[in-house]
């Protein structure tokens, strides 16, 4: 963080309290530059082992963005000028562990990160086919665990699946924060059919869908109701 600017409480509030699912947008096209911007500040969420099990597709053409209207079911928000298809990456584990040693910011790999990306990142994420590597290491957890407080997930393709949706979600909240810095809205979109929405996109086998968010000025009646959220609480144990 740089002393000169330092982030306050009050703005981070203000701007949290500012993002609203909005449901209606304006014809106004989102700036490139902006959706450049926003995606750079996703991507600085934190993840699971900085293997970043993401990626990002940004729809701005208008007979593409027809298409996924009826993907959504027609849903209001899906006229939106411009839709962020966000997607988990399980499949990629593999080859971020190869891009962090290749793209190391210093001259030199430290032996401890060259180890563990090498080595022990490639034993806790590999499955295996059809999963038989992830049944052997349920067993040795089983076993290990008796004695110490050990890792014990993801040990299933379908564990890598919730773990890579883990690291993506974050990087969504910071797409749609970033995007209402700009003062652009956003709704993300849970309600749609994936299997056609693979069927107007070109989406990795192995990618999860996690949303589609719409992005772009809120039109008039944007938000539909007051907020609510429930008593702190209601969801908050203090111990």
């Amino acid at each position: 963080m740089s002393p000169e600017h330092p982030a306050t409480p009050q703005a981070l509030r203000a701007l949290i309290e500012q993002r609203r699912a909005v449901r209606r947008f304006t014809a106004e096209p989102v700036p490139d530059a902006v959706i450049r911007d926003c995606l750079e500040l996703a991507i600085l969420a934190p993840n699971s082992c900085n293997l970043q099990p993401w990626s990002f597709q940004v729809i701005r053409d208008e007979q593409l963005l027809q298409r996924l209207r009826s993907v959504c079911m027609g849903q209001q928000a899906a006229k939106a000028p411009l839709i962020i298809v966000v997607l988990a990456r399980p499949d990629c584990w593999r080859d971020s562990c190869e891009q962090i040693i290749a793209q190391w910011p210093e001259p030199e790999v430290p032996a401890p990160i060259r180890h563990f990306y090498s080595k022990t990142a490639p034993f806790q994420y590999n499955q295996g086919w059809l999963g038989w590597r992830g049944l052997l290491k349920r067993q040795l957890v089983r076993v290990l665990g008796w004695r110490r407080a050990l890792m014990r997930t993801p040990n299933s393709h379908a564990q890598m699946r919730l773990w890579a949706v883990k690291s993506t979600a974050l990087a969504a909240e910071n797409l749609m924060l970033a995007l209402q810095s700009h003062g652009y809205c956003s709704c993300p979109l849970e309600g749609f059919d994936e299997v056609r929405l693979r069927r107007v996109l070109e989406i990795p086998r192995a990618a999860v869908p996690v949303m589609l968010l719409a992005v772009g000025k809120p039109g008039e009646r944007a938000v539909y109701n007051p907020r609510l959220r429930f008593p702190l609480e209601q969801r908050v144990e203090w111990h």
